[in-house]
């Protein structure tokens, strides 16, 4: 319930502040488990991926939001669970192959952290491992303009133009037979960047 009520007021937020718009909401497969790989330049961003879908999402985010008072209560209720950044956490990454297996939608930024400028960078090594290991579609996702409502070191919202764009699912069939191997693990993380890329360019062309 608190999910759905937190959903509900930040699709008003952004509809309000961010003129927001989500495009290809229809490429996230109706039922099974699928991986949500959105870049990553705000604070705003985790409700903004999953504010354009009708399936409930679990969030993949970082140990030091878990520790702060009513924030860390709060991502628990929602359903996101931690993960530690600095090293490859194990448990986080079972944890994500665990609910995509029973058919959940998990969300997982693919660099790991947020891009103070912007541009984006290279995968880490931990989607391609959960989408090889669970064998779980992505669907790429772009977030522009989250980076003007609500800017690095600001803990105040602000009037942008929000985007949320859904590509379509990838699929890494090619892949699976050879484990998790690096040059696997790298080829996935490569082919999502791209992907993110592509629609980024869409919205400027």
């Amino acid at each position: 319930m608190l999910y759905w009520i937190g959903w509900g007021l930040f699709r008003l937020i952004l509809a309000t502040l961010g003129r927001w718009k989500a495009v290809g909401a229809e490429n996230v497969p109706e039922t099974g488990g699928v991986i949500l790989a959105p870049n990553h330049i705000s604070y705003a961003d985790p409700p903004t991926a999953g504010c354009g879908i009708t399936r409930k999402v679990r969030f993949m985010a970082k140990q030091e939001l878990f520790d702060i008072p009513v924030l860390g209560f709060l991502i628990r209720r929602v359903g996101a669970f931690p993960v530690h950044q600095k090293t490859a956490d194990r448990a986080a990454l079972r944890k994500a192959i665990e609910l995509l297996e029973q058919g959940e939608v998990v969300c997982i930024f693919p660099e790991g952290t947020r891009s103070l400028d912007g541009e984006l960078q290279k995968a880490v090594p931990g989607i391609g491992m959960v989408a090889l290991r669970s064998k779980a579609p992505i669907v790429p996702v772009a977030l522009i303009g989250t980076n003007r409502l609500l800017p690095p070191h600001s803990f105040l919202l602000h009037f942008a133009r929000v985007r949320t764009i859904y590509g379509e699912p990838l699929t890494f069939d090619d892949l699976h037979d050879r484990g998790t191997d690096r040059e696997a693990v790298e080829q996935v993380g490569q082919r999502v960047m791209a992907a993110i890329a592509e629609l980024q360019k869409s919205v400027v062309s």
